[in-house]
């Protein structure tokens, strides 16, 4: 039964603590179920209830006599979500009173990132780097990849604290990445010009986890916020299109010119090499804890190995679908050891891996430069594949006897 460890004299402090907790737990990439159901269980732990609306940006807690509203509006950075979902497990088995919890989740936010920024831009660079040995391993792509990774990296360091440059980076990079590779692919005459090698620079502004989610709540009758997740993707993965097909335009070439063609320069271990290289740069961008590596990179060859399996036996497009039911499963498996982090938490550097919107920007360019509509089929396809695999893994999960995921999830939450 659940303890609340100081006596809740104000109710509205209460409520204040709930909503912002609520707030940020949106800001981590919690999806709204979970969110309120923690927040339900706060509450009773607390010894009261009230109405609750959670939307993907928005938390509203209480009646028309007592109101609070957050709007989540910064990011909470990767290596935060750790000391966040300690205090939400907390908070929910009434662990912690709501001043006290205000208190630590002011502290949490207010951690300073693990490692200086160079650091971060390196990491994003590596990241980068691990993606074009995944996506497209060919000299030209690599260059790209790596010269490219540290320039995106070192804007995205600079405009973060500007919100209203933020929400240009998307088209702004597209373009630039667009034409400094297709230009330079020009100017070494390779005759043809690559869409893959797009991929790993702009891999930060692939909303692979906004349409991810929106599937999975769409689809569990949260049809406000998965709505508004993947019209927030798609509209983001536009914002990349118009990018890229404005430096198309610019460098002059014609759909003929442009392919969507995998090559591998340097032998079947380059993909194998990058999962690892993503590992480091995951941990030198986003400072998860130590002793997390480990199983960060379990679950990075977990993922990447299915996704590559479903790939020989399905097809490229539905890989998503062995690579998400993969690593549900084993997110859900780690979630239920002592001293891991929340489920969310486990599955992000998943998300990252497969990056369910790539072949989607990629089938937006091609419909863009005139392709057939069997590019908005496989754009579908690609976005769709992971958050199936996702739910078959949690109906499997769900059949084990004691095993529930929204259980497991907030009770690591």
């Amino acid at each position: 039964m659940s303890e609340v460890a100081e006596p809740v004299e104000d109710q509205a402090v209460a409520m204040d603590f709930l909503a912002r907790l609520g707030a940020t737990m949106l800001a981590a990439g919690y999806p709204v179920n979970i969110v309120r159901l923690a927040l339900q269980r706060t509450a009773h732990a607390y010894g009261f209830s009230c109405p609750m609306l959670v939307l993907p940006n928005f938390i509203q807690i209480g009646d028309v006599d007592r109101t609070r509203m957050v709007r989540e509006e910064h990011p909470v950075r990767f290596d935060q979500t750790f000391p966040l979902g300690n205090l939400v497990r907390t908070a929910h088995r009434g662990g912690i009173g709501p001043a006290a919890g205000s208190a630590e989740l002011d502290r949490i936010l207010a951690l300073p990132p693990p490692y200086p920024a160079w650091v971060g831009v390196i990491g994003y660079a590596l990241q980068c780097t691990a993606y074009g040995l995944m996506l497209q391993p060919v000299p030209v792509s690599m260059i790209a990849a790596v010269g490219l990774g540290l320039l995106i990296g070192a804007v995205r360091r600079f405009v973060g604290p500007f919100l209203g440059l933020r929400y240009l980076l998307p088209a702004l990079c597209a373009f630039v990445v667009t034409l400094t590779l297709f230009g330079l692919e020009r100017l070494l005459n390779v005759g043809h010009f690559d869409l893959r090698g797009l991929i790993a620079p702009l891999v930060a502004f692939l909303p692979g986890v906004a349409i991810t989610l929106g599937v999975i709540e769409s689809a569990t009758g949260e049809i406000v916020s998965g709505s508004a997740r993947l019209v927030a993707g798609l509209m983001q993965l536009a914002q990349l299109a118009l990018g890229i097909v404005i430096a198309i335009q610019l460098v002059g070439l014609s759909s003929a010119e442009i392919t969507d063609q995998t090559g591998n320069f340097f032998g079947p271990w380059a993909p194998w090499l990058g999962v690892f290289v993503l590992a480091i740069g995951i941990k030198l961008e986003h400072g998860p804890p130590r002793q997390f590596l480990p199983w960060l990179v379990l679950i990075l060859f977990v993922s990447y190995a299915s996704q590559r399996v479903t790939a020989l036996a399905v097809g490229g497009y539905v890989s998503g679908f062995g690579g998400g039911l993969a690593l549900m499963l084993c997110a859900l498996a780690l979630s239920r050891r002592r001293n891991m982090p929340a489920l969310q938490t486990i599955l992000a550097p998943g998300f990252w891996l497969l990056v369910p919107s790539s072949v989607g920007l990629i089938g937006i360019t091609e419909i863009t430069g005139g392709a057939s509509s069997q590019s908005v089929v496989a754009m579908l396809a690609s976005m769709i594949s992971i958050a199936l695999g996702f739910q078959v893994a949690l109906a499997i999960w769900n059949s084990i006897p004691k095993h529930n995921w929204i259980d497991d999830n907030e009770a690591r939450a």
